[in-house]
This record gives structure tokens, sequence and C-alpha cells, in this order.
């Protein structure tokens, strides 16, 4: 039986940190495919664009041993 892990991401959570505020799209892809490197693979997705950024919050999903 295939067991899952889930993590819930959202630019709110972290823009306080400045790590998208102000960011293009191609930074929001570099972040979701470093994730997706460590084996975690988004499921679920609200995406915005905004002027001057972008917005996101999703669902990811990684399988566990």
């Amino acid at each position: 039986m295939k067991k899952f892990i889930y993590k819930i991401i959202d630019t709110r959570d972290v823009e306080s940190a400045g790590l998208f505020k102000g960011r293009k799209r191609e930074d929001v892809e570099d972040y979701l495919s470093s994730l997706g490197a460590q084996g975690w693979e988004l499921v679920n997705v609200d995406f915005r664009e905004l002027e001057g950024g972008l917005e996101f919050a999703g669902i990811m999903k990684k399988q566990v041993s």
C-alpha cells in the first residue's frame, strides 16, 4: 500500500522573508522544480498573477516508504 505525506505551500507564508515578493514566474517555477527534485509532487494549486508579483497556494505530496 502506498503512503504519502503532504505539504501546504503558500507564498503569503514566506512573503515576509521576501522569497516571492516582486519575483517573476520563472522564480516560482524554479522553486517548484526544487521541491520536485526532492520528490514532492504538486497536486493542487491556486495561482494568482498580480501586478508586480505572483501569489499561489498549493498542496504537495510525497510518497514515503
